[in-house]
């Protein structure tokens, strides 16, 4: 085969390559556009203040809303920060700054099998650990199953940014004087700063959506739920109910939640990219 047969086979090839990548592409692309636009017409469309304001009204009657599962959402992807966040920046920090081969292996070996665990196992062990002992389901013991989830994301996400920070700016600390816990703290960590808000907000996100271990964990309400030790609803629980019932209004408000849920999950995600824009341009300048 002469040079310009190769030429012409690699150029044939790349063509084909290219054009396969690009199908897939919008292939991609046009589910996701089809979901959000199959959710904006069906969803959107019923959407009205009395989804954020009312609770939900008994089988079989129109109307109300679903106050109560937006509420005990944002209290349990609270409190799954609060637990899963400290825990997954720390042992980010660990393994990125003073981890060994022996020890860290094991760290990191265990973090990526926590993350490969299916959601439903760890709805298993919450129910186990939290809601036997407590003797009834609650707020807690769901947002201690999404924190739990959580810190595997936290852990990896927080390991990666702190890698990413240039060894000049540790060394440059390290020979001003400064002990090493300082030179984390007033340096390394406010260098990784925007990466690491931006893991954190994508492990958030990746949370936000789960149901199965809040069926195990916060169980539902159809009433409001203070605090943090009675059974709580959610939005994707109150989805999973409304969507497999007989009721056609109980249809409609499942797509609308849906819909809401969605619109969250993607403004944390934009917000993280556009986080992690910045901090890559900040440092090219």
């Amino acid at each position: 085969m002469t040079s310009a047969e190769r030429r012409r086979l690699r150029g044939a090839v790349n063509n084909v390559m290219l054009t396969l990548t690009g199908l897939s592409t919008l292939l991609i692309c046009g589910l996701l556009f089809f979901v959000l636009g199959y959710l904006f017409f069906k969803g959107a469309s019923t959407l009205d203040w009395a989804f954020f304001t009312q609770l939900p009204k008994p089988a079989g009657e129109t109307g109300g809303g679903m106050a109560n599962a937006i509420v005990g959402s944002a209290k349990m992807l609270a409190l799954a920060t609060a637990i899963g966040v400290p825990i997954g920046f720390l042992g980010g920090v660990y393994l990125a700054e003073y981890g060994q081969k022996g020890f860290a292996f094991v760290v990191q070996y265990l973090t990526d099998l926590l993350n490969g665990v299916p959601s439903i196992v760890i709805g298993i062990f919450a129910y186990t650990m939290v809601v036997l002992r407590m003797h009834h389901f609650s707020t807690f013991a769901g947002g201690v199953a999404l924190g739990v989830m959580m810190i595997p994301i936290a852990v990896r996400s927080t390991e990666e940014f702190l890698h990413a920070v240039p060894r000049g700016l540790r060394e440059g600390a390290l020979a001003l004087g400064a002990p090493k816990w300082r030179m984390l703290a007033t340096v390394v960590v406010p260098a990784a700063k925007q990466g690491i808000i931006t893991g954190i907000m994508l492990d958030l996100a990746r949370v936000a959506g789960e149901t199965a271990p809040l069926l195990f964990t916060s169980f539902g309400n159809q009433f409001w739920s203070p605090g943090f030790n009675q059974p709580a609803a959610s939005l994707p629980a109150m989805i999973f109910k409304y969507a497999t019932s007989p009721y056609a209004d109980w249809h409609r408000q499942a797509l609308a939640a849906g819909f809401v849920l969605l619109m969250l999950i993607l403004t944390i995600n934009v917000s993280a990219r556009l986080i992690l824009s910045r901090s890559r341009l900040s440092r090219a300048r």
